[in-house]
């Protein structure tokens, strides 16, 4: 099912060459709203980090990231891609204990942009990442635009992504209080 919606929706070629075999469980509010490749949801709705979830290996590191192909919309997406969340070196799918270069921000998508595709991967690592990106705060927007994720994998040899989910948004009311908390 992944790879056919990744494949359906454009992901493939615009994030990634090659679609993840498996899914990335990934839920909101106490696992009461849940992602399911491509469904709508609402910024109101994801505001909040999510529970993510997928078939970890023992013993293994992973990569998670959240991005977003649409900025500032999909007909022009001039800041493709807008990145929402990137953690590293998460042991199995314990979120929680990896190392978080770019913290949580949820979707933001620019009034009258139309949907925006908000995707999540997960890349296992060979081992532990030594990363130089700059640790960015919910609160910034500065080197969140225009991120590759091609190019994050390929500069920590990640492979293909073996997990994913992603879904579309468009603005509603919450987006502009949001933005009335980043700074660049």
């Amino acid at each position: 099912m992944a790879a056919d919606a990744f494949l359906k929706n454009g992901i493939v070629p615009d994030i990634v060459d090659k679609p993840p075999t498996e899914t990335a469980a990934v839920t909101y509010e106490g696992n009461t709203i849940i992602v399911d490749f491509g469904n709508e949801l609402t910024p109101t709705q994801v505001k909040s980090p999510p529970q993510v979830t997928w078939a970890a290996e023992e013993g293994y590191l992973y990569t998670l990231i959240m991005t977003d192909p649409d900025a500032p919309n999909r007909s022009n997406p001039k800041f493709r891609e807008w990145h929402h969340w990137l953690i590293v070196n998460i042991p199995g799918n314990d979120i929680g204990r990896g190392e978080v270069l770019t913290d949580y921000i949820g979707a933001a998508p620019p009034k009258e942009s139309g949907l925006h595709r908000y995707v999540f991967l997960v890349y296992r690592q060979q081992g532990k990442l030594t990363c130089n990106e700059n640790r960015l705060p919910n609160n910034s927007t500065a080197n969140r635009g225009k991120f590759k994720t091609k190019v994050f994998a390929t500069k920590y040899k990640l492979g293909n992504p073996v997990a994913g989910n992603f879904f579309q948004a468009q603005w509603d009311d919450w987006v502009p209080q949001l933005y009335a908390g980043m700074k660049k």
